[in-house]
């Protein structure tokens, strides 16, 4: 009997390239605070939550606030990153997912998002996939962060799949080490060098070829 599997893909740097709009809300804020914020400091960011990332960001300007003082810094930046957001079009979505999905969806194989962002389905809806995941973990559904495999386990629970069935989609080191913490395969998308805790590591989505597939599925 072939063994039932399903995806869980995390959403920015997998499905959609969001990145460059955290990093100019980011950046924007620096600046506003008197520092400046790079694209290196911005990888330090990857996969962390926003209030965290404010405190990276905080640390690296040396600036030190209360918690009270850090709300409308939240604000702000959630504000302006979402005016981008709502500008996306199916046109984000990155090479070769749609692809995949359409082959998943052939094969009747089961997909879900799992992401620490609030804004997932939001993003989902304006690139026109949000009918097309199973099920869809979002920040509102957490109480963990990645690496904490909590996000990853809901998923497989919403699609009502064991986790060693479940073969994870991430772009980021805390992403990998939460599906692997999970005991599910993990797909790192970019640097093989940081992700080399991933099952497999594919240098960007194009690399979602029938071949592929059809490997990992064996």
């Amino acid at each position: 009997m072939k063994k039932e599997i399903a995806f869980i893909f995390d959403l920015d740097g997998v499905i959609v390239d969001t990145a460059k709009y955290h990093f100019l809300a980011w950046r924007n804020l620096a600046n506003s605070l008197g520092f400046e914020f790079t694209e290196e400091h911005n990888e330090l960011l990857k996969g962390v939550s926003r209030v965290r990332s404010l405190e990276i960001l905080l640390n690296i300007g040396k600036v030190e606030l209360t918690d009270e003082e850090k709300q409308p810094l939240l604000v702000q930046k959630n504000t302006e990153y979402l005016e981008y957001v709502n500008k996306m079009t199916a046109d984000e979505i990155l090479p070769g997912i749609n692809g995949l999905l359409d082959y998943l969806d052939e094969h009747s194989i089961k997909y879900a998002l799992g992401s620490a962002s609030k804004n997932a389905p939001l993003i989902l809806e304006k690139v026109g996939l949000f009918n097309r995941f199973a099920a869809i973990v979002d920040g509102n559904d957490v109480s963990k962060a990645k690496p904490d495999p909590e996000v990853f386990l809901i998923g497989a629970q919403k699609l009502n799949m064991k986790p060693e069935n479940c073969i994870v989609v991430e772009d980021a080191i805390a992403g990998v080490e939460a599906a692997n913490a999970a005991k599910m395969v993990s797909i790192g998308i970019g640097d093989a060098n940081l992700l080399s805790e991933a099952t497999f590591v594919l240098s960007d989505t194009t690399g979602f070829t029938i071949d592929f597939l059809r490997n990992i599925m064996k």
